[in-house]
């Protein structure tokens, strides 16, 4: 059967252990448990979501049941219901004729004229209750369909000096009535009227009839009949370009003093859209046409459940009657199922319908033929959820069942579970604080403290981060504060290979620093030969000798040309020593002046004169001049 996972579902999650499949998506942790536990996931941390279906009881039913139910799903789950149609012996009943009356219908509109009364006391034995209504249509008033000149727009008929009726759309004229009187005083009435193309508006107007229910006065508890009397063919979707009508139509009832003002502004309706408005009303379809257009009206018969189609030589009255009554007949006793998954979510369900006949009758697609009054109907109906949305998240679907021409039906509504069973914020705690959040520590490579989940490249999937993915680089860190595209390069390497980039800063390795850990922390290869960093004469920054004074330069500020020999430079400091008879106690304060870069030797032997000392360097080095006075 596949995996029983999904692409957004975390059905089988290693909730407690959230380093399984580290930096994985959630449709990687969802699996066969066989395969989970090959990848190291242990039974103990797997989830696996429980499929319901419960039965509402509290809603009543009379042909239908139950009336609503509800199940609980997970991607690549299913679940199976059955629904039961009883069929009961006598039902009320709604016929409304639907007439073409143009012109070359008029025979035919005569021989309705005297149906009413034969048909009403014909069903007696089948139902007490027949309510009768009427109306009629052409095509739609616009060229090319009728000659817009102003003669035949009132009388289409003028040119045969026949006085016909303007040509229409559609024209409610009776609303159901049970007085078959009134019934025959309105047909007497009616006229023919006239068109210029051959095929007629009969979807349009079936549509509006199905729809404008309050208009027809169809009854909630009658069995709705259809009946469509025409000698051509309809006009479909799209044909209403002919006359510049490109707006489709929307499925809505347009009647204004019983007259379909929407026939001039929109398209004549899909197929598949007569189809739906004529099930969501709970309409048998009865076609009763000429047997030229017998074979087109075949083919418009199996794309509407609950229609039938009569072929007969000319509308007579009894060939009329015998038509609904064996309709009627042939209807009821066959019971199919219509299964509608809402829109927004039909791609990502599918449903099968298998049905349980009564004995002596036969199972065919989605239904049954033969059945018999008050015999019941079983149909299986399995239902099973492909995938999530793409957001992930869980969503109500409702899936309708319905019994062709029946007035009840069975609601099926849907919860997915795309989630896994967190709290309603998706944490796996009752912290307030969000574990997918970091720290305000950024030191500890955690994120930036910033109130967005994930850092903003990334989503909490149960208090942990599922990071996004990207085609710049690899985004992770347990805040999916780490990438390797986003920080600087040094030698074509993310922080010179020497750090990771965290929150589009490179955090260098202890011995590393800089923008791009470019820098060495280590001061090793600043030292000089005497010891000493850059000779005294500097600073070690990224492991080079940064000389201090501008004089000074080489690898370890060791150079430096223009200074002078170093007992020169300190001469001042002698001449102190000097003047003062080279007395210690008496020059202490040469010593705070030159200390400690002057050292004062007290032993001094030997006799000359004053004026003619020299200085003669006896040591310089660490830094310290020790000066001999040679008396001469």
């Amino acid at each position: 059967n596949g995996l029983r996972g999904c692409r957004e579902l975390i059905l089988l999650l290693n909730l407690k252990s959230p380093d399984f499949l580290d930096g994985a998506g959630p449709s990687q942790r969802c699996d066969l448990p066989v395969k989970l536990l090959r990848r190291g996931c242990g039974p103990e941390f797997m989830e696996q979501s429980e499929i319901k279906v419960e039965v509402n009881a509290t809603v009543s039913s009379t042909q239908v049941s139950p009336r609503d139910i509800s199940i609980t799903l997970r991607p690549g789950s299913e679940a199976s219901v059955i629904v039961a149609v009883k069929q009961l012996e006598r039902y009320p009943v709604d016929l409304y004729y639907l007439v073409d009356v143009s012109a070359s219908m008029q025979e035919n509109l005569d021989h309705l004229k005297t149906v009413g009364v034969a048909l009403s006391l014909r069903m007696t034995e089948h139902s007490s209750d027949l309510w009768l209504g009427f109306g009629s249509f052409v095509d739609k008033p616009v060229s090319p369909y009728i000659n817009v000149h102003p003669s035949k727009i009132n009388n289409p008929c003028s040119d045969y000096e026949i006085r016909c009726r303007p040509a229409h759309g559609f024209h409610h004229v009776l609303s159901m009535t049970g007085n078959m009187s009134e019934f025959t005083r309105v047909i007497k009435r009616q006229r023919i009227s006239g068109n210029m193309d051959t095929p007629e508006g009969g979807l349009d107007a079936m549509l509006q009839a199905a729809v404008c229910q309050r208009s027809v006065g169809w009854r909630p508890e009658a069995k709705r009949l259809l009946l469509l009397m025409t000698d051509q063919p309809s006009h479909l979707a799209l044909d209403s370009r002919l006359a510049g009508i490109v707006t489709p139509h929307d499925g809505l009832c347009h009647l204004e003093n019983n007259v379909y003002t929407g026939s001039t502004r929109m398209d004549h309706p899909s197929v598949g859209q007569l189809s739906d408005k004529l099930l969501e009303n709970h309409m048998y379809s009865i076609f009763a046409v000429e047997k030229q257009q017998y074979q087109w009206y075949e083919e418009l018969v199996r794309l509407l459940p609950g229609s039938y189609l009569g072929k007969l030589g000319l509308f007579q009255a009894p060939n009329l009657i015998e038509l609904v009554v064996d309709a009627y007949k042939r209807l009821l006793s066959e019971v199919a199922v219509s299964v509608s998954v809402e829109d927004k979510a039909v791609s990502r369900y599918w449903v099968s319908v298998s049905p349980l006949c009564p004995n002596g009758s036969t199972a065919k697609d989605q239904s049954c033929s033969g059945v018999q009054p008050d015999q019941t109907v079983y149909f299986n109906i399995t239902i099973g959820m492909r995938s999530c949305p793409d957001d992930g998240e869980d969503e109500d679907v409702t899936v309708l069942v319905r019994p062709v021409g029946y007035n009840e039906s069975t609601i099926v509504r849907i919860h997915s579970k795309c989630r896994c069973s967190c709290g309603p914020m998706r944490h796996c705690n009752d912290d307030s604080q969000s574990p997918c959040k970091g720290t305000q520590d950024s030191s500890n490579q955690e994120g930036d403290g910033s109130d967005v989940d994930c850092s903003g490249r990334g989503v909490c999937e149960c208090g942990r981060c599922v990071c996004e993915q990207t085609r710049l680089g690899t985004v992770y860190g347990k805040y999916c504060e780490i990438d390797d595209f986003s920080c600087p390069y040094e030698g074509g390497l993310l922080c010179g290979g020497r750090g990771v980039c965290v929150s589009g800063e490179c955090v260098c390795e202890d011995d590393w620093t800089g923008d791009s850990c470019g820098c060495s922390v280590s001061t090793a290869t600043c030292q000089s030969a005497n010891g000493l960093l850059c000779s005294g004469q500097g600073r070690c920054v990224c492991g080079k000798c940064v000389c201090e004074d501008p004089r000074h330069s080489g690898d370890f500020c060791e150079r430096c040309p223009s200074c002078q020999s170093t007992c020169q430079s300190y001469w001042k400091c002698v001449d102190c020593h000097l003047s003062h008879g080279l007395s210690q106690k008496e020059a202490g304060h040469c010593n705070n002046t030159c200390a400690p870069l002057v050292g004062y030797m007290d032993d001094v032997s030997g006799t000359a004169t004053l004026a003619n000392r020299i200085c003669s360097e006896h040591n310089c080095t660490l830094g310290l001049c020790t000066f001999v006075v040679l008396w001469i």
